[in-house]
């Protein structure tokens, strides 16, 4: 009997749709993180959204029924969501309490990342796709953002800021545009994750891009 018991502990801890509810739960419970379901990709087709758009361009990447505004810290709710949708991608609702985001397309980021390594930059985690990284910030408001932006000389146009009335998807999801993963991960069994400001990131990462030789048009 023991033997069957631990076989079945094994294969829950193995299995995906467990691995999303237990993360769901982390982030909502203990990191304090609101989130909620993501639309799950398509039947017909795994690049295809659920969502009634044909043309959306984040296939399973964004939430939908509920929507953004239903996002929480509720362990029941949480529960509830992932027991009844165990493949949903999780979709965190960016501002307010919760990390904003600053994300660029992939291999631009991989490119800022190993830069800023070499210029001493302390990261928080960083979120990615096979499109876009994102890279976890602390909380601002769009005044904060507008201020910042308005005082650089340059900032790049591909350069997407996830605040208040935003929001990501978080690993260990399954979009249709693949998997999401930590680039930089959380330490473990920390407390809510560090992040830094938003102000640090986006000076570090155009003076990145600079140094590396990444133009405005690859990005």
């Amino acid at each position: 009997m023991r033997e069957i018991l631990g076989r079945r502990r094994r294969l829950l801890r193995s299995d995906g749709k467990s691995e999303l509810i237990s993360a769901a739960l982390t982030f909502a419970t203990e990191w304090r993180w609101p989130v909620l379901p993501g639309v799950t990709t398509h039947p017909q087709g795994h690049s295809r959204c659920g969502c009634p758009d044909p043309d959306c361009t984040v296939p399973g990447a964004h939430p939908f029924d509920p929507g953004l505004l239903a996002a929480t810290t509720d362990e029941r709710m949480v529960r509830w969501w992932w027991s009844n949708r165990p493949a949903a991608p999780i979709i965190l609702a960016t501002g307010s309490t919760a990390p904003c985001a600053v994300s660029l397309p992939a291999l631009p980021a991989a490119h800022a990342l190993t830069a800023l390594d070499r210029m001493g930059m302390r990261l928080g985690p960083v979120v990615a796709s096979p499109a876009r990284w994102s890279i976890l910030v602390k909380p601002y408001s769009m005044e904060q953002l507008g201020e910042l932006l308005y005082a650089k000389d340059f900032v790049p146009g591909s350069l997407r800021f996830h605040g208040e009335g935003g929001y990501i998807a978080l690993p260990p999801s399954e979009t249709g545009q693949g998997p999401i993963t930590w680039q930089r991960a959380p330490l473990p069994g920390s407390a809510s994750p560090w992040v830094p400001d938003v102000e640090a990131v986006v000076d570090a990462v155009v003076e990145a891009l600079t140094r590396t030789g990444v133009s405005a048009p690859e990005l």
